[in-house]
């Protein structure tokens, strides 16, 4: 500093900066309070609600002037529509190919302002972009989300399949199994003491109508696990 100047403190000059809009300090950088997320991709299903998250930071308290878009842009467009749009209430578009399909599952005072896509179809695939004010916290780098919407493959429904037959044909052959065993035991046992003469018992011959009508309550079980799967692969399809 030069004799008889006194030196301009930090604070000082950090208040000139801000007091100067921003346009008039080129290449000054001022870091922007307010931060945004979003998946940059989101997989779906053809007719299964979509979720598309974003959550928001500001150092700001949330007011009644905080404002949430929503836009969308079709692959290989510059085009964009609004779809939803948020100040102190909900306004799902109502107009457009998202009629009536826009859900708001956020909540402000959480960071969250996440919206959910209902009966989705593949002419939803594009660029979904979720844009946060919240005066005077301003966010100009708007977060982007790929949507991808597809039928549901034969890997996804197999894969259904397996967990079904995992739950309910497994344990049913388990249990056949050790049934047939057991009969055979039975029926061996039978055979050995016709051979020899030997006469039945009151008592094991109540155990052998007991053990019928067990052996007829097994077969309507797998008939029944047979008739349930036989359902689910239908719905599936």
């Amino acid at each position: 500093a030069r004799p008889g100047i006194e030196p301009i403190s930090s604070r000082i000059l950090v208040g000139i900066i801000s007091a100067v809009p921003r346009q008039e300090l080129p290449g000054v950088y001022i870091a922007l309070s307010l931060e945004i997320k979003a998946d940059a991709h989101v997989q779906g299903y053809v007719g299964e609600s979509i979720k598309l998250k974003c959550t928001f930071k500001s150092s700001s308290s949330i007011t009644d002037k905080l404002t949430i878009d929503w836009t969308y842009r079709p692959p290989s467009s510059s085009r964009t529509e609004s779809i939803f749009h948020y100040q102190s209430f909900q306004y799902p578009t109502t107009s457009g190919t998202f009629r009536d399909r826009i859900s708001w599952v956020g909540d402000v005072y959480k960071g969250d302002a996440s919206i959910s896509i209902k009966n989705p179809t593949i002419k939803d695939n594009g660029t979904f972009s979720c844009a946060v004010k919240n005066p005077p916290d301003v966010h100009h780098n708007i977060p982007v989300t790929e949507l991808t919407v597809t039928e549901r493959g034969f890997g996804t429904m197999l894969s259904s399949v397996a967990l079904l037959s995992i739950l309910v044909f497994i344990p049913s052959a388990v249990v056949v199994v050790l049934l047939l065993a057991r009969m055979a035991r039975k029926s061996a046992g039978l055979k050995k003491r016709s051979k020899s003469g030997y006469k039945k018992s009151s008592i094991e011959v109540s155990d052998d109508t007991d053990q019928e009508e067990e052996n007829n309550c097994m077969m309507k079980l797998c008939v029944r696990c047979a008739e349930c799967l036989d359902s689910d692969y239908e719905e599936t399809y």
